[in-house]
């Protein structure tokens, strides 16, 4: 199952470029809204895998607090882990007045450092960078770090069914099989429900997709 080990992310510039149009990606905020239905509003502990610059982060604390990112410095506490260079500076520079925010430099090709345990695990385009054997891997990791009642919340970047829908997803966000990221890995969304099913999460779906873009869900009893 080992796919390419390409990996651009090191790239100052590539995580640039992708902060530059990551506000336009098409429906991303469709799958976020999604998203935080299902983070336990009693979350106090949420970790953040691929943060980038914490968008996603930063839109669960505002969830769990109802209230705008100005006004909820400490109500959740919160890590957020990534290894580009240029995201973690995005990362830090956004949450610099937030104590309640650790941030941790991690490469996710490894498996997880001690981080405690969460509530709620949350990612965004991020896990479908890694060879398809660590991302099972990382699933399972994900899982023993959750408590009781916990869930994990993955909008991924999944594998079309056929190279035709590839090519039409990959026109509908201005890009072509020739310019696509050759770091992305992608895996059918099938699969990865299956792995988190059989890793023990309870409860799995997908509950939004629009092409390749997709909310995996998954609890812990």
């Amino acid at each position: 199952m080992t796919t390419n080990a390409v990996n651009r992310w090191t790239s100052a510039e590539h995580a640039r470029d992708y902060l530059n149009r990551a506000d336009s990606i098409l429906h991303r905020s469709e799958g976020e809204s999604t998203l935080l239905e299902f983070v336990p509003a009693r979350a106090r502990r949420v970790l953040d895998l691929g943060t980038g610059d914490g968008r996603l982060l930063a839109l669960v604390k505002s969830a769990l607090s109802g209230q705008t990112e100005e006004e909820i410095r400490g109500k959740a506490e919160a890590v957020a882990v990534d290894f580009s260079p240029a995201m973690l500076a995005a990362v830090g520079k956004r949450f610099a007045e937030d104590a309640s925010v650790t941030i941790v430099t991690h490469n996710l090709d490894h498996p997880l450092p001690t981080l405690g345990r969460f509530d709620a695990v949350v990612s965004s385009f991020a896990i479908h960078h890694l060879v398809h054997e660590r991302k099972r891997a990382l699933y399972a990791e994900i899982y023993s770090l959750l408590n009781p009642g916990g869930v994990f919340c993955n909008l991924e970047h999944v594998a079309s069914p056929t190279p035709r829908l590839h090519e039409e997803f990959l026109r509908c966000i201005g890009y072509t099989v020739e310019t696509e990221d050759p770091s992305n890995k992608l895996l059918d969304f099938e699969t990865q429900l299956r792995w988190l099913r059989e890793i023990g999460f309870v409860d799995v779906d997908c509950h939004w997709k629009w092409r390749e873009l997709a909310l995996l869900v998954g609890g812990k009893q």
